[in-house]
């Protein structure tokens, strides 16, 4: 029985309106009524379901699953960046409604919805795998992947010139998200195509530390010029990216071997160790910015310092806090009043009209309230959600609206000025317009979930980043993770002897040392061959991607041990490879290099179990003057300290045990591919019963002075049988090194002398002058043989993140490095045009220079930051004119 007549009518209109809405699924209009206290789960959680159909998913492509940077008008570009904080907006809900075990097909509505919009993104970076592999040689803006794309298609919308596409923290985001959702259980990659595309995209992030880029802001320098720079908030993504992926496998729990990505620990290291000089500043113009918290805090976690932390974040609130949200940093003029729309870039000193009226945004107090819960400080959680509610707005259904920003009215512009905080700012959208900011959006469901504890942070970060280091524990499906050994290390050190005879002349004074041929089965590798290894990591011919670039191993990398087709396998350093640098053959800088190897390998390991340092010893190392330095050192290692550093020193056999392994099963190739061939380091075949010479390797006085005897301008015309003739009849190794880089250059590597080939009889020449330290003409040597350190960017990186430009002159040559971008190697020196011209030998005595300066122990950050000027050809003219005459040989 009917109450009122009018209750059969208002039935059917309910009834109506249920079909009108057409499933039950589809959110309900919220008439903004308070919310009761005893809400259940499911209420809770419907609230927050409402809110994300209709103010995130209603804009989702149905095509390509990204998100609008626009939710009006006719817009067709997606931005990266949001789009991946719009994923893991759905994703936050998804683990709530995970809770809930008949949720209505909601949790797979969500789950699937962040990974169309992950897929997406991943379609769109792979239409430009062309990039990718140019990045990986050449990172500049004209070859990074884009951040912005067409959202329905995924076709360019902007080039490289209307637009700062080179975000390398954008591409960082990604990677830490996909390995999160992955790492919950969602189900992104399909196929080897993409897990070699993923390893592509890490080989590119791994390098950020020496690739200025664009940054958050997509502005670049602070002063919006067009120029690019180094950012923290760039490189702690990168860094918390490449922790996260390392060893991940991409297939979750249904993996195998080769879906497992690889991360370079020493280019790890490298962001980590630039992190930390660059912070607390965002960048050389920047000095503190709001895009350092997603960086420090949530989704980065990207430092271990906790003293640098706090004092970072009290920078940014200190600095940036306003009433209505954080200003992006201090002069910002974005969407002021008294920015020019019209202009893509400020004039000169334009930024000081900003000064007191930057827009604030209320986006940056869902990250205060975010870190506060993974932080357990319930106080700051609820100072940051009071301020927060008074700048929210709501649509015209009542759902929450975050503001994109603040303004200043251009009326009340002075008034602010005069008197700072006194004016009211007014909002970019309020969300009755139907305009919304996705990302503040997405922010705000995270957040608010965290808040009302209807997920945990363990829920949104299954990889544990926010747990503080000392705590952290290694991710099940993990080959190779950064651990929280902090402690006083102890460095596994091997002996190897390059001969049984130099074995046993070294046993005579207590020295146990063991040959190639005793460690096996274990193969002993330079580290140029594990880069051959590298190489078909990654490689996808499909897509055109070539495998890791040639980089070299450092020493981290080389304190691992190997499994490679069945093999293990050790590395020595690169300092003890004599085919890369010609100073290795210098005794005492061989010996500083290997104290600071040591040091680098002590402060900066993370990893369980222990560091394997291989010392390969030469028969040349001890001849002459060089014995007894050489000798030193192996009795420090015998007594356990080396430079400061623990020691323990026994066979390669007992200390495998105790150290890293990395499978490298990626080179499990198929029966129908051909194996790599690699090289081994062998022992050194020598007559039996021979007895190692220590014949004075100290040249004579005569050896000393011998110049040159001949100039190049008087033989590079003569007939080459003259040259030949010359070059029989003289023992100058200055000389014989002029002559074949005449021969070299005329005839070719491959003519044939008394002593064979060209290029080997170069060789003979540097070996033999670098045994009697015969410098000059090792440096000839090094020329023609290419003998160049392979590159100086991680130490003029160095003095980069430390706020220093580096500016190569000499005379009226000058080359200014303002950033570091390329790989600078000496051999870019020895032919660009920056290049003195001066003699060949003289050039490369000024890189020497270059290489010792820059090549700081990890305790010369004092030194960098005093520094203010220093000259390399300052230094070359305070030599005696006999010294300086012998380097400016003209070539």
């Amino acid at each position: 029985v009917l109450n009122s007549p009018w209750a059969f009518f208002e039935d059917i209109r309910k009834y109506k309106k249920i079909l009108i809405l057409g499933s039950v699924y589809e959110p309900l209009k919220s008439i903004n009524l308070p919310r009761p206290d005893n809400e259940t789960l499911w209420d809770k959680l419907d609230h927050y379901y409402r809110i994300v159909k209709s103010t995130l998913l209603l804009y989702q492509s149905p095509t390509t699953g990204l998100f609008p940077t626009k939710t009006c008008g006719d817009n067709q570009k997606a931005k990266i960046h949001d789009s991946l904080y719009c994923a893991a907006g759905a994703w936050a809900l998804a683990l709530a409604y995970r809770r809930i075990d008949d949720d209505k097909g909601r949790t797979h509505e969500l789950e699937h919805s962040a990974i169309k919009c992950m897929r997406g993104i991943l379609y769109c970076y792979m239409r430009q795998a062309d990039k990718v592999q140019q990045f990986k040689q050449d990172p500049r803006p004209a070859t990074c992947l884009h951040s912005v794309f067409n959202v329905h298609t995924g076709d360019e919308v902007l080039s490289s010139e209307e637009y700062g596409h080179l975000q390398i923290n954008t591409v960082s985001l990604y990677l830490l998200y996909l390995v999160e959702m992955i790492s919950s259980g969602l189900q992104i990659i399909y196929n080897t195509d993409e897990v070699s595309f993923i390893q592509n995209l890490v080989f590119c992030v791994e390098r950020v530390y020496r690739v200025p880029d664009f940054g958050v802001w997509e502005r670049g320098s602070k002063y919006n010029n067009g120029s690019t720079e180094l950012h923290s908030s760039s490189v702690g993504l990168a860094k918390a990216a490449l922790e996260a992926i390392n060893g991940f496998n991409l297939f979750g729990n249904q993996g195998c071997s080769w879906s497992v990505i690889f991360v370079d620990l020493d280019a790890h290291n490298r962001n980590r160790q630039t992190l930390c000089s660059l912070l607390p500043r965002e960048s050389r113009s920047h000095n503190t910015d709001a895009a350092l918290l997603p960086c420090i805090s949530y989704p980065a976690f990207a430092l271990d310092d906790e003293a640098l932390f706090s004092q970072t974040l009290d920078k940014v609130v200190r600095k940036l806090k306003g009433k209505y949200g954080f200003k992006r940093f201090l002069r910002d003029g974005y969407r002021t009043s008294l920015e020019d729309p019209n202009r893509r870039y400020y004039k000169p000193a334009e930024i000081k009209l900003f000064d007191g009226i930057e827009c604030e945004f209320p986006i940056f107090f869902l990250y205060m309230m975010i870190d506060g819960v993974f932080r357990g400080n319930p106080k700051q959680v609820k100072e940051y959600q009071d301020l927060l509610t008074p700048v929210l707005h709501q649509t015209t259904e009542g759902y929450p609206v975050i503001p994109k920003y603040y303004y200043v009215p251009a009326d009340f512009v002075e008034y602010e000025k005069r008197n700072p905080g006194s004016q009211k700012r007014f909002p970019s959208n309020c969300g009755r317009d139907g305009k919304l900011f996705l990302w503040g959006q997405a922010l705000y469901i995270i957040a608010k979930l965290l808040a009302d504890e209807l997920i945990s942070p363990k829920d949104i970060d299954p990889v544990q980043r926010y747990v503080p280091l000392q705590n952290q524990r290694n991710v099940s499906m993990r080959f190779s993770n950064q651990g929280p050994l902090e402690n006083d290390l102890v460095v596994h050190v091997a002996l190897i002897a390059e001969s049984q005879r130099l074995q046993v002349f070294l046993n005579t004074y207590g020295i146990q040392t063991q040959t190639p041929q005793q460690v096996e089965p274990i193969q002993i590798w330079a580290q140029q061959e594990l880069v051959k290894a590298y190489f078909h990591l990654g490689i996808n011919e499909k897509l055109g991607l070539s495998g890791r670039p040639d980089r070299p191993i450092g020493c981290l990398g080389t304190s691992k041990i190997y499994r490679i087709l069945g093999k293990t396998v050790v590395c020595y350093p690169i300092i003890f490879d004599l085919s890369d640098f010609y100073m290795s053959q210098d005794v005492l800088l061989l010996i500083d290099d290997i104290k600071n190897a040591l040091q680098f390998i002590k402060q900066y390991w993370k990893m369980h179990g222990r560091p394997l340092f291989l010392v390969l010893i030469r028969e040349d190392n001890i001849r002459g003057s060089r014995f007894n330095p050489i000798l030193d050192m192996l009795a420090a290692f015998k007594k356990g300290i080396v430079g400061g550093v623990k020691v323990h020193v026994d066979r390669l056999q007992t200390l495998v045990s105790g150290a890293v392994v990395e499978q490298l099963d990626f080179l499990r190739i198929s029966d129908t591919e051909e194996l790599p061939e690699f090289k081994s380091f062998e022992e050194l075949e020598l007559p039996k019963h021979s007895k190692v010479k220590r014949q004075s390797s100290t040249p004579s006085a005569p050896e000393l002075d011998q110049h040159p005897d001949i100039a190049v301008t008087e033989w590079k015309n003569k007939p080459t049988h003259e040259i030949l003739q010359k070059l029989n009849d003289c023992s100058c190794l200055a000389s014989q090194a002029i002559l074949l880089g005449i021969l070299l250059k005329r005839e070719g590597p491959n003519f044939i002398t008394r002593e064979g080939t060209i290029s080997d009889h170069i060789e003979r020449v540097y070996r033999r002058a670098g045994s009697k330290k015969l410098w000059l003409a090792v440096r000839y040597g090094a020329a023609f043989t290419q003998k160049f350190s392979s590159s100086i960017a991680p130490h003029i990186t160095t003095f980069l993140v430390h706020g220093k430009q580096v500016t190569y002159t000499e005379c009226e040559d000058e080359g200014f490095l303002p950033n570091s971008r390329r790989s600078y190697s000496l051999g870019d020196f020895r032919y660009e045009a920056q290049c003195l011209r001066l003699g060949i030998s003289s050039k490369l005595l000024c890189k020497d220079l270059i290489v010792h300066i820059f090549q700081s122990p990890p305790s010369g950050a004092p030194f960098i930051h005093h520094l203010l000027d220093l000259s390399t050809s300052g230094v070359l003219s305070s030599l005696p004119p006999g010294r300086l005459c012998a380097v400016q040989q003209v070539f």
